[in-house]
């Protein structure tokens, strides 16, 4: 190993944990399907998007909490 260069490890670990995947893989469904349903209640597609991201913030916190 040359001088001044760190150390590296062997093997590199997951990016995300199996339990943040899966929260933020029903999150993202939560979003998609508050979007679908507003859109066809009639809203304007930027409303529609507005409550799909209000919905997956929201469940991100959710299932945070009763996944564990």
């Amino acid at each position: 190993m040359s001088r001044g260069e760190p150390e590296r490890p062997e093997r590199d670990g997951p990016l995300l944990t199996q339990r943040a995947a899966i929260v933020f893989l029903l999150a993202a469904l939560a979003g998609i399907g508050a979007t679908v349903l507003a859109a066809l209640a009639g809203d304007a597609w930027p409303v529609a998007v507005s409550v799909g991201c209000g919905t997956a913030a929201t469940a991100v916190l959710f299932f945070k909490e009763i996944i564990g």
